[in-house]
């Protein structure tokens, strides 16, 4: 088992979720400088994490179905962030508030070992990003999406994956259709 599903099986079998919410397509589970230190579980859905400057919308990262999600820079900081997180599809969503989350994950070794393991994921994984901005052609950047993560042209629209790799939705294609 993955160190995600193992996890969310310890917080189930704690009982700890304290509530679902369910999210229609393009409703926002969070928006720009509100504080939301709830991590949450993705049980049906995909969502998208993004920000927004003067001209367009940056998507960051993306949450699936059997995955964790949450503000990150909120859930440390406990401070307002500039990130939104909108429903792409129908959602359904488990809840635990990140008091009750980290009082868990710092009495139980197992989860704390597991949650260690996710979140150095999730920083591998954001470092893997910025050097493919960074450093790598279009093409380039999605071919290593889509090794790295092929269920994301399964489950998100096109332009919000054109939108992560930093490119336009007609470049996104153009590659594709090559």
């Amino acid at each position: 088992m993955n160190p995600i599903q193992s996890l969310k099986a310890k917080i189930d079998q704690a009982s700890l979720w304290t509530k679902n919410v369910q999210l229609k397509r393009k409703e926002y589970l969070k928006v720009k400088g509100s504080t939301d230190t709830n991590l949450y579980f993705v049980v049906s859905g995909s969502l998208r994490i993004f920000i927004e400057d003067d001209f367009e919308e940056h998507t960051i990262r993306f949450g699936y179905q059997n995955s964790f999600i949450t503000a990150l820079d909120s859930f440390i900081s406990e401070q307002p962030s500039p990130f939104y997180i909108q429903a792409l599809k129908k959602c359904e969503l488990k809840v635990i508030p990140k008091k009750i989350f980290m009082d868990f994950v710092t009495g139980d070794e197992k989860a704390f070992i597991l949650w260690q393991q996710i979140t150095e994921l999730l920083i591998y994984q954001q470092i893997e990003r910025e050097i493919d901005i960074l450093t790598a052609s279009p093409l380039e950047r999605y071919k290593r999406v889509l090794k790295r993560s092929p269920q994301l042209f399964q489950e998100i629209p096109g332009k919000y994956i054109a939108s992560y790799l930093r490119m336009t939705p007609e470049t996104l294609s153009r590659i594709k259709k090559s």
